[in-house]
């Protein structure tokens, strides 16, 4: 798991839904979109979260995927709530991260987002912990789109190839080289941004 995750999320799904109906032009029953909101909210919240490491960033996140989902919705049939749900949170936290690291590769600034993991560990420990979720958010930025929600869908929400391969609507097969390539690729990222750190 890259983040730890906190006991409580703090998006609110009332402030979803008031902004999705706000935003939206066509006003259609809001009755079974509430249950869908107040169904999927922990999902996509964690999600968000667990790629972030960040709780405002993962409340972005949260109801910008709720808002495209929405839209989603409206314009065709959707048959897989969680599916849909978790790839649009997949997809926006890691528009965040590679928002957050092109700013920190143009300022050159040392980030301090990384929350640090709940529990009583020691302050070397916490620091390790901190810079390799930061290493391994960064590496993640790097990898191409496709390839960063399959290793998401897998090693952060532990998805199945099969689970992966229906919500992203692809073979099974394509899903299993999508995994080994961004494994590669994060492979190469993190041992460059290794030995950045260490000059």
């Amino acid at each position: 798991m890259i983040g730890s995750l906190p006991e409580t999320d703090p998006v609110d799904p009332t402030t979803i839904l008031l902004e999705a109906e706000t935003s939206t032009r066509k006003r259609q029953p809001m009755d079974d979109w509430e249950n869908i909101v107040r169904q999927y909210t922990p999902l996509v919240w964690r999600t968000a979260y667990r790629l972030t490491g960040n709780h405002a960033d993962a409340s972005d996140c949260c109801q910008e995927t709720f808002l495209s989902a929405l839209v989603v919705s409206r314009r065709e049939g959707v048959r897989n709530w969680a599916g849909l749900l978790r790839k649009l949170a997949t997809t926006r936290a890691l528009d965040r991260l590679r928002q957050r690291f092109r700013e920190i590769s143009r300022t050159e600034e040392v980030s301090d987002w990384a929350e640090l993991p709940s529990g009583d560990p020691g302050p070397e420990s916490l620091a390790e912990d901190s810079e390799l979720r930061d290493l391994i958010r960064q590496a993640l930025a790097k990898v191409p789109e496709q390839q960063a929600e399959v290793f998401c869908l897998r090693c952060v929400e532990e998805l199945s190839f099969k689970e992966i391969a229906d919500q992203l609507d692809m073979n099974p097969n394509t899903v299993r080289v999508l995994l080994h390539r961004a494994r590669a690729s994060l492979r190469e990222s993190l041992a460059a941004l290794t030995r950045q750190t260490e000059k």
